[in-house]
């Protein structure tokens, strides 16, 4: 509709002067016009009514696009891998999905308007050749300069358009790095310090910010020079023809318009930069929209399975390095299995991999038989739960924040989940209990992480990866909550990925990752007469153990299964 209002009133445009130059032919040699007075006020509001619509329908277009790109661009960066987002701060993501999603929304209208405004000059320039072939063609001679000037234009213009939405996503990221960290920039009295961190980047952002209006009103400023130049020319050779009796009045005035309108193009200059800020923020969004997805197979789980894990030959490497390697691992089904490590040992690439959060980059990970890159999606996260350090619980209430999932849990499985997790207690105490909206409910860290907690287990399936997920609970809860999951929640495996030693002492085996490696498996009993393996606990190493007197020696991974 942009794009047919817009010809419609380029033709109208066109029209107008010819219509125009008749009349006043008719007025002047009869005094009486006819029907060509009522038409060319007719043009005149129909171009009228036509741009008004061509605002109406570019708005709503803009609207709808802007909307269809943010949520394709969304739609791609929650389906995609997540190790292939985390390139991209919350800053860089929320300028693409704003800003930039606005500046490409606009693209649309913006090609119609801007090939309606080809439109006018080069029509005008066919209506001048009928009016006058060699007015026609003075004007043409000055054509090409306008088009360098337009190419120009377009190519400076990108680049300092890129750079400027490069700037602006740096400052975002910045601010909500400062604001996410705001306790801590108080605590160290660095507020002046991060300020200028922040706002460091404006003197770029401005100098980048000058150098494209300077573009603008340079290529502006040499239009607005070519043009009177254009038509002063065109009036003079239209002059020399009207004196040797080759056109009338009525013609001149056409001629005189044609060639404005036919120069016009040169006022192509802003419809264009905004077509090429569109052009360069749509390739930033579909750096969003075309993340590489996880792609899911076709085939479903054996009915009633333990929930037996294994990795065989499993290579993870980040950025050339290996943080992974586990070359034939069984986690026996029903057991608790507790991850332990170093920082940076691959405790968490462990965990993402076990339940398909990334793939490996060689080898294949098994639950019951059926590797996990062959199941659909919906097998997949119906028999995988994930509890994290950070659950992200969104805006509803706390009822259907711990009710998010594949499936759809009923109230009393809801309810049964927060006991599981140590929450009933604090929900029921809330203005509304499980129907409070999160937003007004005052949730301290271990709360929030307990919340966390209860929808992994109301979405329990054959098996449970808790990733650090009560890093933030106090001892005694941590103890309720882990005697709860062996009670209260579906019977599966569980990998626990763990940094105290009593998570370990409850587990049924210990994986002890080193550099990425499994360094050894056994109970916690046994691997505590290591003490490399003590010193992965650290400060935690003065709580109490008692380690049975002849316990067993440790059982040192070597290529081959665990034993159950």
């Amino acid at each position: 509709m942009v794009l047919l209002c817009s010809i419609a009133a380029a033709a109208a445009t066109v029209a107008q002067p010819l219509v125009l130059g008749r009349t006043l032919d008719l007025l002047l040699r009869d005094g009486d016009a006819g029907r060509w007075l009522p038409l060319s006020a007719g043009l005149l509001i129909g171009e009228l009514l036509l741009d008004s619509l061509t605002a109406l329908f570019a708005g709503r277009c803009n609207a709808v696009w802007t909307a269809s790109i943010r949520s394709r661009a969304l739609l791609g960066m929650l389906r995609a891998v997540p190790d292939s987002v985390r390139p991209h701060p919350p800053g860089d993501v929320g300028t693409r999905l704003t800003l930039n999603a606005a500046d490409a929304g606009g693209a649309p209208a913006a090609r119609a308007a801007l090939g309606a405004s080809l439109i006018t000059p080069l029509g005008a320039l066919v209506a001048l050749a009928f009016v006058d072939v060699w007015v026609a063609a003075c004007v043409l001679t000055g054509l090409p300069a306008l088009a360098l000037l337009l190419r120009s234009f377009a190519r400076d213009t990108g680049t300092s358009v890129a750079a400027y939405q490069r700037t602006q996503s740096l400052i975002a990221t910045r601010l909500l790095e400062a604001l996410e960290g705001a306790a801590t920039i108080t605590a160290a009295g660095t507020g002046d310090r991060e300020r200028a961190r922040i706002l460091a980047p404006l003197t770029e952002l401005a100098a980048q910010g000058r150098h494209m209006w300077a573009l603008h009103g340079r290529a502006l400023g040499r239009s607005n020079v070519l043009v009177p130049l254009l038509t002063l020319a065109a009036t003079a050779v239209g002059g020399l023809r009207l004196a040797a009796g080759d056109l009338s009045v009525g013609d001149l005035l056409a001629a005189c318009r044609y060639a404005q309108l036919t120069a016009g193009v040169g006022g192509a200059a802003t419809l264009l930069g905004a077509l090429v800020r569109a052009r360069e923020a749509r390739h930033r969004t579909l750096e969003l929209e075309k993340m590489p997805p996880l792609v899911h197979g076709s085939r479903r789980l054996p009915p009633n399975g333990p929930g037996q894990l294994e990795l065989r030959d499993v290579r993870v490497v980040r950025d050339g390095r290996q943080v992974l390697c586990a070359e034939r691992l069984r986690v026996p089904g029903g057991s608790t299995v507790a991850v332990v490590g170093r920082s940076g040992a691959g405790k968490s690439v462990l965990a993402a991999v076990a339940g398909r959060l990334i793939d490996p980059d060689e080898g294949h990970v098994l639950l019951d038989g059926v590797p996990l890159d062959r199941l659909t999606r919906e097998a997949l996260r119906t028999e995988v739960a994930y509890a994290f350090e950070r659950p992200v619980l969104g805006e509803g209430t706390i009822a259907e924040a711990v009710a998010t999932g594949p499936r759809q849990p009923a109230p009393q499985e809801v309810r049964q989940a927060a006991r599981a997790a140590g929450a009933d207690r604090f929900v029921r105490r809330l203005p509304h209990g499980y129907d409070t909206p999160l937003p007004e409910a005052p949730l301290s860290g271990g709360e929030h992480q307990r919340l966390g907690l209860a929808r992994a287990f109301a979405h329990a399936g054959r098996l449970l990866v808790m990733d650090d997920a009560t890093s933030s609970l106090d001892t005694a809860t941590e103890h309720e909550v882990n005697f709860a999951l062996r009670r209260s929640v579906r019977r599966g495996t569980r990998l626990v990925v763990a940094h105290r030693p009593s998570v370990a002492d409850r587990a049924d085996l210990v994986l002890w990752l080193d550099e990425g490696r499994v360094r050894a498996v056994g109970t916690h009993r046994e691997l505590w007469h290591t003490a490399d393996y003590r010193a992965v606990f650290g400060a935690y190493e003065t709580e109490a153990h008692t380690v049975t007197p002849g316990a067993g020696p440790v059982r040192r991974h070597e290529p081959a299964e665990v034993p159950p």
